[in-house]
């Protein structure tokens, strides 16, 4: 077995943070503002489509395209709430409110969970909350049940169930907000339930009156906002999967983590196809971003140059590779973090430390 790496060198997440230009942050009203018509217009167009065409043929490809639409709308939202896209608090609210509606995200809830607790505690026991693996013990102490739902989630075809139920439902839909924000998550959720109320009303009229049976207006809801809900559950939850699990991804004990192992050493920069980064907008390049979320989305490759010019040799990087997710689906199911190591459900080892660490 080789030695691990150094987690301390080469220095501290702010000397990291220096060598990004500054050119990485700027963010003008306008990019944001036209990123997110273009979005916005790709989404229309695929609802349109998915009005207007019953056949398998069509809908299929517009289904997988409809996950994929909310999702550049999302990353838009995402970066609003980050405050990267935008310099006014006021515009950042609205854009990334009206970006994240059609992924029924609520601003508030997600500003708490995803900035302060996912970015403050990347990989941190006990911490972070996204895809955070179980120990062997605590999967014994699971039942019958839990067993079943911690093995679906975990393989190859878990990601949208893992995200739709784990953090859409439980940590999003259900959060019992601090006194402190409570107010406005509260206000934000109901926007949802209204959008997602207003949408669904909308569809069964406009299905019922298209078909004119019953089953009519249901399958016009199905096609339009159900499904494309689904997907996009599955584009997000395998999305961050890839991001912060892999044989090679040391999640830490808590004395144990620091913000440089978390940001620089718990995620990837992976290169995506052309015409998939046309709706993740370079979000895969997810080191950069977790070194500091102030970088805009399309200042993201840049930022991520000068990283690799001081740190290649911590920063991870590949290719974007279903081979590489399925492998990860079969070694990564608990963590022992004792010995640093990924284990399969009997507690063996399926990594060794010089691959975790």
């Amino acid at each position: 077995m080789s030695e691990p790496k150094s987690h301390d060198a080469p220095g501290s997440l702010g000397h990291v943070i220096e060598c990004i230009p500054a050119e990485c942050y700027e963010n003008p009203a306008w990019k944001g503002l036209v990123w997110f018509a273009r979005d916005l217009a790709v989404y229309g167009l695929v609802v349109l489509g998915l009005v207007y065409f019953d056949h398998p043929l069509l809908l299929l490809p517009l289904w997988l395209v409809s996950g994929l639409a909310i999702s550049a709308l999302f990353i838009v939202g995402h970066d609003a709430a980050h405050g990267s896209l935008f310099q006014n608090k006021r515009l950042a609210y609205l854009v990334g409110q009206a970006a994240m509606l059609p992924s029924l995200h609520v601003y508030e809830a997600w500003v708490f969970g995803h900035n302060r607790i996912h970015h403050g505690h990347t990989t941190r026991q006990e911490m972070d909350y996204v895809w955070h693996p179980a120990t062997r013990e605590q999967y014994a102490k699971l039942g019958a049940l839990g067993k079943l739902a911690h093995r679906i989630k975990w393989s190859f075809l878990g990601g949208g169930i893992y995200y739709g139920w784990d953090i859409w439902w439980n940590s999003m839909m259900k959060f019992q907000a601090p006194d402190k924000i409570a107010d406005a998550v509260n206000r934000d959720r109901r926007i949802v339930w209204t959008y997602a109320s207003v949408a669904s009303a909308a569809l069964l009229g406009l299905g019922g009156y298209w078909y004119e049976t019953l089953s009519g207006a249901l399958w016009m809801w199905t096609k339009v906002f159900a499904i494309p809900f689904v997907a996009w559950n599955y584009s997000i939850g395998v999305t961050v999967y890839i991001h912060h699990i892999a044989a090679d991804i040391t999640w830490h004990a808590r004395r144990e983590w620091t913000k440089f192992r978390g940001q620089m050493e718990g995620t990837t920069v992976i290169h995506l196809p052309a015409w998939l980064n046309f709706f993740y907008h370079n979000i895969y390049l997810h080191v950069a971003h977790h070194v500091d979320m102030r970088i805009p989305f399309y200042g993201l490759p840049a930022a991520t140059e000068a990283l690799r010019k001081h740190y290649g040799s911590t920063i991870r990087e590949r290719a974007y590779s279903l081979r590489d997710y399925l492998a990860t689906t079969r070694a990564c199911k608990l963590f022992d973090f004792e010995r640093g190591v990924w284990c399969d459900y009997a507690g063996r080892p399926t990594t060794s430390y010089s691959e975790a660490a």
